[in-house]
């Protein structure tokens, strides 16, 4: 009998055990452990791991990494991406005495988790942190200027682009050194302004518009001048010029005739007839035709009567 039930419990034990049982048990207590050993970081997130809840970690790189099981060690992990922060509306003043409302955008991300996980910990804790920051280096920065140099048609006189860089500068080297963000830039997104200082902006433009024409009617008016001086210049040079050239035509002209009169005065009737004929030359161009008694110098030269009295 004892023999018969031995053999009886060895064949039910045979009949309870499964294969396949085995294998899933067998997955899921190695998917549990390393789920318990195992993380991720993805790429955009830092961690910091924490030892019976002191960091002792800090990861930056994208990997499968490795911890003891919690709750000896915990895996918290951050956003490493660049965010924005946008401020309220907040009023402060210029160096002389204009009161102004803006809105600030702060970008920021996380450059060391380890020390922004021992000093704020937490996304929401650090974004009042960094408020109050751009706050006051806001306040300081903006009121050792004037609004002229905030708003201006004269771009010399700009000083915004300046501005935000000594805030960001600043905020960055106090978020970094005492939590761990590193501040990328400071924009005033939003400048606002009450009625009265809107007046007096818009007087100013007004003024420096005003300034600015002046200044082009003025540069404009020493050009037309300067252009009437040359046109001036250069009309008595020509005339000059003209004149010479003028008395110098004359000069050889009366030296042409000159040689010319005495030609003539040495044959009289030689001159007579070349007048005689320049006269033809000009009343009978283009086959003019002229009734006239032809006795009537010039045309008395068609008779011969010249060529006779030279021959005689």
């Amino acid at each position: 009998n004892r023999k018969r039930e031995a053999r009886r419990l060895k064949m039910k034990k045979e009949r309870n055990w499964n294969p396949y049982t085995f294998s899933l048990g067998l997955v899921i207590f190695v998917l549990l452990t390393l789920y318990l050993v195992a993380f991720q970081i993805h790429v955009g997130e830092t961690a910091v791991v924490t030892t019976f809840g002191k960091p002792t970690r800090e990861i930056t790189e994208a990997g499968l990494y490795w911890k003891a099981p919690t709750p000896i060690q915990k895996v918290d992990k951050f956003d490493a991406r660049i965010q924005v922060l946008e401020s309220k509306m907040e009023e402060t003043y210029t160096r002389d005495g204009k009161n102004i409302i803006l809105v600030t955008s702060t970008f920021w991300r996380i450059k060391n988790p380890l020390q922004f996980f021992r000093s704020v910990g937490y996304k929401d804790e650090a974004k009042r942190k960094l408020v109050s920051i751009v706050r006051n280096y806001e306040h300081g920065i903006i009121g050792t200027y004037d609004l002229s140099n905030l708003i201006n048609t004269d771009e010399t006189m700009l000083k915004l682009d300046e501005i935000q860089k000594k805030i960001r500068e600043l905020c960055s080297k106090e978020a970094e050194e005492t939590y761990g963000i590193e501040v990328i830039e400071v924009v005033f997104k939003r400048m606002q302004f009450p009625q009265e200082v809107t007046k007096d902006v818009f007087e100013r433009m007004k003024r420096e518009r005003e300034r600015i024409a002046e200044t082009y009617l003025a540069e404009g008016e020493g050009m037309a001048s300067d252009i009437r001086a040359r046109a001036d210049a250069e009309r008595e040079r020509i005339l000059a010029e003209a004149n010479a050239e003028a008395k110098k035509i004359k000069g050889e002209g009366d030296a042409e005739a000159a040689q010319y009169y005495k030609v003539f005065s040495e044959n009289e009737e030689l001159a007579i007839f070349l007048r005689k004929l320049e006269s033809l030359e000009t009343t009978l161009a283009k086959n003019a035709t002229v009734i006239l008694d032809y006795r009537t110098p010039p045309y008395d030269l068609f008779l011969g009567k010249y060529f006779e009295e030279e021959n005689e």
